[in-house]
């Protein structure tokens, strides 16, 4: 019988191995298909057979409406024991030194990527997931095999993540009885080859390095996606405030690294300021505090070179136009925080997106700088993408309203102030330090002449009567008597009517 699900499993592979949409009239019969090879895998079979079968269970479990006989317990455990994660252990040292270590360790791969599919989209299976403990096993592995074969590492990343993103009480299980964020951290320092020279400075990559092997940052994404997940919360009793610089500092690393595609480097990038954005403000100290090249004390003797990578971030993926809510709002929250709370980092900044005005002929808004994509998104019509971005500018003009309107218009800045109750002017709640800012000549003698609303010097309007000859004038001035004399007439000027009702005017 065996044999049969064995054949319907090879012919199933090669037909849909690229399929993740299937006919709803074929459900049962995959349904079945489904127990009848958790069947064949709970039997002793060699690692060809189980690995045939799992491909095979792996692609029916892209379907979550046949998942029924793979979310039970059952089902769950004998998938665990494959991947070498039943009862909570690790069975990695067993693959060395085996016959047929590579097909042994397609055998977990194969397991490990079922569980990823089973979990993602069985709610029953996640249930189950953490009723075995399949995370502890998962801890005990990474711990055992954190040099291990790359898909190993890789899948039981992943399944880690999906845990902690889909199960609350996992991830509070991974946090406070599993010790994983000290885990994934020192997972991030072996993978991308840390090497500390201080108690919170990593040695700086070396120029003319290699890029990070494309395996080691898939592997590094996965364990930042999982350490996002266990850093939602407030972490700042249960981890530690030494394992959170440890993080900042690990991730002032990855941003100034690069891996084999600038697409690959930006996802990068992403994860990391994601991750940095979930860390209390007094670790991002951290960022900026490594020796300067060259010696600089321009801001303090800081190191302004990650700061300048997550401005660069953020202006590619404004230019982008797209995805601003998930692409663009996490970058500039953590510009903001890190402006708030670090005086060295917001005047780097506001050198760099406020410059001192010197063009004001042009409405803020039209332009190709920074600044000027900003004060363009502070009128998108998502209210937490214009939010986020008027809050950054308001931060880098010390919250001073009249800073603000003089670098964006009253008209670009209301919906700011509204929200802020501040309308009449005045300054935010935080305190900043007390230097002040110096105007250019250019801005102190256009002054006078900037529209406060559009935030820049209008040309005057032509006057039309000048270039009318009298005849012409006079004409104007009669039709005007007439059109009063239109609406008296009409009583639509009248103050009240007879009955003593006021009348609208």
């Amino acid at each position: 019988m065996h044999l049969t699900f064995v054949s319907l499993g090879i012919v199933l592979y090669f037909q849909n191995n690229l399929t993740f949409t299937f006919d709803p009239k074929g459900e049962d019969l995959r349904s079945r298909l489904c127990q009848g090879l958790l069947t064949v895998l709970g039997r002793q079979f060699g690692p060809r057979c189980q690995s045939t079968c799992l491909e095979t269970l792996r692609i029916l479990s892209r379907d979550k409406r046949v998942l029924g006989p793979v979310g039970t317990r059952e089902g769950m455990l004998v998938l665990a024991g494959l991947a070498r994660l039943r009862g909570g252990t690790e069975g990695g040292d067993s693959l060395q030194g085996e016959v047929q270590i590579e097909e042994k360790e397609r055998v977990v791969v194969e397991a490990l990527k079922c569980l990823c599919n089973v979990v993602f989209n069985s709610a029953a299976a996640q249930q189950v997931g953490a009723d075995v403990q399949l995370a502890r096993g998962l801890c005990a592995r990474l711990h055992a095999t954190r040099t291990g074969r790359h898909e190993v590492g890789l899948f039981s990343l992943r399944l880690l993540f999906l845990l902690s993103a889909l199960r609350p009480d996992v991830r509070g299980a991974l946090r406070r009885e599993l010790r994983a964020v000290g885990l994934l951290t020192e997972v991030l320092e072996c993978t991308l080859d840390v090497r500390w020279v201080g108690p919170y400075e990593a040695a700086p990559p070396d120029p003319q390095a290699l890029p990070i092997p494309a395996e080691d940052n898939e592997r590094a994404m996965e364990a930042l996606k999982a350490l996002f997940n266990l850093t939602l919360s407030d972490t700042s009793d249960e981890d530690g405030d030494h394992q959170l610089r440890l993080i900042t500092a690990i991730m002032r690393h990855l941003l100034m690294l690069k891996t084999q595609t600038e697409d690959k480097t930006e996802e990068a990038h992403s994860h990391a300021i994601n991750l940095l954005s979930n860390l209390p403000v007094s670790c991002l100290d951290v960022l900026i505090d490594v020796p300067v090249q060259g010696g600089q004390d321009e801001y303090s003797g800081k190191n302004m070179d990650v700061v300048q990578v997550l401005l660069d971030f953020m202006e590619k993926r404004i230019d982008k136009g797209a995805n601003y809510k998930e692409g663009l709002t996490p970058v500039l929250s953590l510009l903001t925080e890190g402006s708030r709370y670090q005086r060295e980092i917001r005047r780097y900044i506001k050198t760099q997106v406020l410059p001192p005005l010197k063009e004001v002929k042009v409405r803020p808004e039209i332009g190709s700088t920074v600044r000027n994509k900003l004060v363009r998104l502070m009128t998108h019509v998502d209210m937490g993408v214009k939010q986020s971005a008027a809050e950054f500018l308001f931060v880098l003009c010390k919250e001073n309203v009249n800073n603000l309107l003089k670098y964006t218009g009253y008209g670009n800045a209301a919906g700011l102030l509204v929200a802020r109750g501040l309308l009449a002017g005045g300054r935010g709640e935080t305190k900043y330090s007390d230097d002040e800012d110096s105007d250019t000549e250019e801005y102190k003698s256009a002054k006078p002449f900037i529209n406060p609303i559009t935030g820049h010097v209008e040309e005057p309007m032509p006057n039309p009567i000048e270039e009318m000859t009298e005849e012409q004038k006079e004409y104007e001035a009669q039709e005007l008597v007439n059109m009063f004399d239109k609406l008296s007439r009409e009583r639509f000027m009248t103050g009240c009517i007879p009955n003593g009702t006021l009348f609208p005017i």
